[in-house]
């Protein structure tokens, strides 16, 4: 955890939970204008972590009947994937969380472009709609055809969350906390809408807009929807995660799908084999065997995880890094893996 924190996080916190003991660490600071330790139940938000949960969802859903993986977007959600080349007659649910639909990264929020810290305080309480976002997708053309290849697009899962309404009636937010915040006991895991504020304990994250610029609290904005918009605290994701892979939440043919991966081959750089399944992401671990996981990152929040194949060991850490423009997080990622991976095989 040092190691991490001298790569330029402000603050980490890092909690691994095994069949019957817990281990946490922390370091650097909650906020820097306080000086305040990271509290060991600091609220974070968990950004693309949130795409395992809403996966499980769905897959909960195809378990149960209520939809197919080979269904096509176009079946549930009509008229919606279409034009410069997209079309939803072609793209399967399946496609969609495993992110080879091919279906482009929604552009055009204006919060995401934002370049100084007027525009950021400008932008960061303006709220989209779903279908606002995936019609900003729809000026762009696929990736590549449905099926045909592998890129990470946030779109997917505005669409699995659009999905999950469509065949429930209700929205995704609330099919989460049904299905599995509250069997599992996850208090402290909600997805907050339209909210823009982190409640505390939390860990605040910060950003330097110019090189050698003061770094600036941007820790308040609206977060996004079913593709990353989540909040939870390291006890939970370790949670959830155990659970998941334990074979609590998805039947045995469901969780299967989820674990079947194709190459992630952008983020072999820094994970070792790193493939994507269905809203899961697996590496392969020193000692040999998988840690399977699904960090997040926006506005500089950082969530990292990891679990065992069994679901025994889970480990999970929560960092702002202060990396600004012109710097690669290379080297944090690389060390936040490390801190996992080692966890992982101790405690197998």
């Amino acid at each position: 955890m040092d190691a991490l924190k001298a790569t330029g996080a402000s603050g980490v916190l890092a909690e691994v939970r095994t069949a019957g003991n817990t281990f946490a660490a922390r370091g650097g600071v909650a906020d820097l204008r306080s000086g305040d330790a990271v509290a060991w139940n600091a609220y974070h938000r968990v950004a693309s972590t949130t795409k395992t949960f809403v996966a499980t969802v769905v897959l909960q859903l195809v378990g149960e009947g209520r939809l197919a993986l080979d269904d096509t977007v176009e079946r549930w959600l009509p008229g919606l994937v279409k034009g410069n080349g997209n079309d939803g007659a072609k793209v399967t649910v399946r496609q969609v969380l495993g992110q080879t639909s091919g279906v482009p990264e929604y552009a055009g929020v204006p919060l995401e472009t934002v370049t100084s810290e007027e525009g950021f305080r400008r932008e960061r309480f303006r709220a989209y709609r779903p279908e606002q976002l995936v019609a900003m997708a729809m000026r762009h053309r696929p990736a590549f055809a449905p099926g045909a290849g592998w890129a990470y697009s946030n779109t997917n899962y505005v669409l699995a969350g659009m999905l999950i309404e469509k065949v429930t009636g209700t929205s995704w937010e609330q099919q989460v906390f049904e299905r599995i915040t509250e069997p599992l006991g996850l208090r402290d895991t909600f997805a907050p809408g339209t909210s823009s504020f982190l409640p505390g304990p939390r860990l605040s994250a910060y950003k330097r807009f110019v090189p050698g610029g003061p770094l600036v609290d941007v820790t308040t904005y609206v977060a996004g929807h079913a593709d990353h918009s989540m909040i939870s605290t390291t006890e939970d994701v370790n949670r959830f995660y155990r659970a998941l892979l334990g074979g609590r939440l998805l039947r045995p043919a469901q969780l299967a799908e989820m674990k079947k991966t194709v190459p992630a081959t952008p983020y072999r750089a820094f994970w070792r084999d790193a493939g994507y399944g269905l809203g899961l992401m697996k590496r392969r671990l020193p000692c040999g065997g998988w840690a399977w996981f699904h960090g997040g990152g926006n506005w500089n929040a950082i969530s990292d995880n990891g679990v065992t194949s069994d679901g025994r060991t889970a480990a999970t850490v929560f960092y702002a890094t202060t990396v600004g423009p012109g710097q690669s997080p290379v080297q944090q990622i690389k060390a936040s893996a490390t801190l996992i991976d080692r966890a992982l095989c101790a405690g197998q």
